[in-house]
């Protein structure tokens, strides 16, 4: 008998969804292949007590998955792809993008009511510079708390912690059956989401054709070639997800468009633009815009990001 295919996870509510959904997909299309989870746990799920652009950002949910992708003790990686930085380890490759969920962000908040009836000063919980950032720039009056934690444990510290609201993926709320908590899905304008938001990344070996071949049967092209798109302009800017930078493309037959933002932590400077281009290069749309953002004065900011510490 082959031996089982192994996929890497982590071990949070959300993770485990993902690699079952990951598994179930493979089995359903591959009744003959046995697949198997193994748990790591990673940086990210260690350090819960500091703030992620304090400790390293972006690559912190995955290296120790990657690892074991590289050593051989697992055959197939599941990340979320806004977890993924833009440079991919020699010898491994993104294998599958399959079918993207929602990628807005949610508001939740303790009365249901959306952003616009948050009183004034209210305190919003959140992990990510770039949600604080564009709720600066909306609501200068709001006082943006730190909020580490898996799904479940921020939804609990809503209360726990004395919050108004926490900021969170749609994807992530609704692969867990939670959208009735949702109070407000955050349009575009109000709060563009993370580069990959919504899409997962099966990551696999270059050398291991079987798993390769396996994991592509669960790529959808037309999420793949938006989530290129946002990563080379993520790839292009050097930027971590611990630093405010957001993006978000769409297809229209054979035009891609991508929508990009840097902002100041503080919010009082956001820059944002849109680009379209041909959907058979989204790399060039994407590096493209990031050029035209550095222009209009990103370089400025994250250069200043980078020397007060934040991960870039």
């Amino acid at each position: 008998m082959t031996r089982a295919i192994v996929i890497g996870t982590r071990g949070s509510q959300l993770a485990l969804w993902q690699a079952n959904w990951v598994r179930c997909a493979l089995t359903e299309r591959f009744p003959d292949v046995r697949v198997e989870l193994l748990v790591i746990k990673t940086m990210g799920d260690k350090i819960l007590d500091v703030a992620l652009a304090k400790v390293g950002g972006k690559g912190l949910f995955v290296k120790e998955i990657e690892e074991a992708l590289l050593s051989g003790r697992i055959d197939v990686a599941v990340h979320s792809m806004k977890d993924m930085p833009a440079d991919i380890p020699e010898g491994l490759w993104i294998g599958a993008v399959p079918e993207r969920e929602n990628p807005l962000d949610v508001l939740i908040t303790r009365t249901g009511g959306p952003l616009a009836a948050l009183p004034e000063g209210a305190r919003v919980g959140t992990s990510s510079l770039r949600r604080g950032a564009q709720l600066r720039s909306r609501r200068p009056d709001l006082r943006i708390c730190t909020l580490r934690g898996n799904l479940d444990t921020r939804l609990r510290k809503l209360a726990a912690d004395n919050l108004d609201a926490i900021v969170l993926a749609a994807a992530g709320v609704h692969r867990l059956g939670l959208a009735e908590r949702v109070s407000e899905y955050l349009p575009m304008e109000v709060m563009l989401p993370a580069v990959g938001q919504g899409a997962l990344c099966i990551e696999v070996r270059r050398e291991d054709p079987r798993v390769a071949r396996l994991a592509a049967a669960l790529d959808d092209p037309a999420t793949r070639t938006v989530v290129t798109g946002e990563r080379a302009f993520l790839k292009r800017l050097e930027g971590g997800c611990q630093v405010p930078i957001a993006a978000h493309g769409t297809l229209a037959g054979p035009v891609f468009s991508l929508t990009g933002l840097v902002a100041e932590v503080d919010g009082r400077t956001l820059i944002r633009q849109t680009h379209s281009g041909s959907a058979v290069a989204p790399e060039t749309v994407g590096t493209q815009l990031a050029e035209h953002l550095l222009a209009l004065g990103a370089k400025e900011i994250l250069d200043k990001l980078k020397r007060e510490g934040h991960n870039a």
